[in-house]
């Protein structure tokens, strides 16, 4: 049976209610097409994030794994086509969730500078805009804990081999934390809309094995 991972971290720093863990609960056990979906709910914790997934990894032997994260200030969908060997979560004022914080470090010491997601982004980004979902292509992950789950999943999966297809979708914050004081003027999406849009791209990655090769006619993304 094919079997989609999709990930969702916790909340963390400012963000109360993260919208990956809502998505992620929203998709868990649904099937999409004839692929059965598992939720994982991750900790927002440089390194033990990866051995988490990577675990589970090892565990169901999905055939693709779609991580999700919140990224604040951005106002649709962004599917993330590089992931960097490189954390500095100082620049956000920003700890994990144990309260570390990291600087100019490598996420694999003497490993490669990035890699690219091995999903189809184009066909991703047509499917949700299709299905009402705002969405684009993202060239930056940022350097906080998603850029370096993104990274060491990638990683895993290359230097085992591994027959998977992986990748990461950022969501805007949900309209309730959009609402707090501190956040007001913030872009917001709410929990369904993101859902709607991730389905429909774990259902193009499902259907393509290759990206479509057309323009997906886009805007600089924060």
């Amino acid at each position: 049976m094919t079997k989609v991972l999709v990930t969702g971290f916790e909340p963390f720093g400012h963000t109360p209610i993260n919208p990956a863990e809502s998505v992620m609960r929203v998709l868990d056990g649904t099937r999409i097409g004839s692929a059965e979906v598992c939720g994982l709910l991750v900790p927002n914790n440089f390194f033990e994030c990866i051995e988490i997934v990577t675990r589970a990894i090892n565990e169901l032997r999905p055939q693709i794994v779609m991580m999700l994260g919140e990224y604040a200030g951005r106002a649709v969908i962004t599917v993330e086509r590089i992931a960097q060997n490189y954390n500095d979560s100082t620049r956000y004022r920003l700890k994990d969730n144990r309260g570390v914080e990291m600087q100019d470090e490598p996420t694999i010491p003497n490993g490669p500078v990035a890699y690219r997601s091995n999903l189809p982004l184009r066909a991703m980004v047509k499917a949700m805009r299709n299905a009402g979902a705002p969405a684009d292509i993202s060239d930056t992950a940022a350097t906080f804990c998603c850029n370096h789950l993104m990274y060491g999943v990638l990683h895993y999966i290359i230097t085992n081999q591994l027959d998977i297809r992986a990748g990461w979708i950022h969501l805007p914050q949900l309209p309730q934390v959009a609402a707090l004081a501190e956040n007001i003027g913030t872009p917001s999406m709410s929990r369904e809309t993101a859902a709607l849009g991730v389905h429909a791209g774990i259902e193009a990655a499902l259907g393509h094995t290759e990206d479509i090769d057309e323009p997906i006619l886009s805007k600089p993304q924060i």
